[in-house]
Formats: C-alpha cells, sequence, structure tokens
C-alpha cells in the first residue's frame, strides 16, 4: 500500500507560478513511476501533466512544456511540480499517482489561476 499526500495548490495570478508537493508514505520501495495529472470539470478527459520515473527521466503535456517542471526527491519520498508562467486555462484540479503493482492517487489539490 501507498499514501499520497499533496500539497501547494492555491490561488494565483495569471503569469505567477506555484510548487505543488506529493509525499509519498507505505510500501515506497515498489514506486517506480510518479505524476501529476488534472481533470477539468464538464466531463473533460484527465490530463496527464506531467510523469517521472525512479531513474529521473521526465515527459510533459504538449500544454504545459517549457512552463512545468516535474522532479523526485527519493530521499524524502517526494515529487514536485513546479509550475510558472500560469494561465487562466490551467485552472484545475492537480492529483499526484505513484505507479507501484497498483497505481495510487492523491486526494488532490486545486489550482485556481485568476486573470
Amino acid at each position: 500500500q501507498v499514501q499520497l499526500v499533496e500539497s501547494g495548490g492555491g490561488l494565483v495570478q495569471s503569469g505567477g507560478s506555484l510548487r505543488l508537493s506529493c509525499t509519498a508514505s507505505g510500501t515506497i520501495r515498489s514506486i517506480n513511476v510518479m505524476g501529476w495529472t488534472r481533470q477539468a470539470p464538464a466531463g473533460k478527459a484527465r490530463e496527464l501533466v506531467a510523469t517521472i520515473t525512479s531513474g529521473g527521466s521526465t515527459s510533459y503535456a504538449d500544454s504545459v512544456k517549457g512552463r512545468f517542471f516535474i522532479s523526485r526527491d527519493n530521499a524524502k519520498n517526494t515529487v514536485y511540480l513546479q509550475m510558472n508562467s500560469l494561465k487562466v486555462e490551467d485552472t484545475d484540479a492537480y492529483y499526484c499517482y505513484a505507479d507501484a503493482v497498483l497505481r495510487y492517487w492523491g486526494q488532490g489539490t486545486q489550482v485556481t489561476v485568476s486573470s
């Protein structure tokens, strides 16, 4: 079992920055990939925002490339999402996940970008 706790969401003006954190506990050794997704309301599909492997390889959605950066501190069992140059359309609930034998999810943290 893996438990994920997220923090760092909030309200920011367009062009601003936020950093999300997600700390894992439990059977941490089994975690390979960690990442962040977001899901806008009104039935829009969940978007895979960024991922990072245990070896540090990263990938990003085209919509956030060059603005968002994912990193991982294995000593702290924490993954971060640095979000820069935020846009109104980045407003969403952001969810951290971790892939072990199963996929585990955090509780979500709200990011709201105002114009």
